[in-house]
C-alpha cells in the first residue's frame, strides 16, 4: 500500500515546555484571555491560549518561514 494520496501523518505527541513570564508580559497574557472571553463568549486559560498564539505567530513570519525552508 504505497501510492497513497495522503502523506503519513507528522509526530503528534506534544511535548511539555515550562517558561518565566515577567510581570507585563504576565498581565498581557491574561489581559489577553479578557479579549479573547469578549470576542468569543467562551473562557479559555492563558496556558491554552499560548500554543495557539504561538502557532500563530510563527506561521506569519514570512522571514522566519523562508529561511526555515532553505536546505
Amino acid at each position: 500500500m504505497a501510492d497513497l494520496k495522503l502523506p503519513k501523518l507528522p509526530e503528534r505527541t506534544p511535548k511539555r515546555i515550562t517558561f518565566n513570564a515577567m510581570p507585563g508580559l504576565f498581565e498581557a497574557l491574561n489581559a489577553y484571555a479578557d479579549a479573547y472571553e469578549a470576542a468569543y463568549g467562551r473562557r479559555e486559560s492563558v496556558p491554552d491560549l499560548i500554543p495557539a498564539m504561538l502557532t500563530a505567530f510563527i506561521e506569519t513570519d514570512r522571514r522566519f518561514n523562508r529561511e526555515r525552508r532553505k536546505p
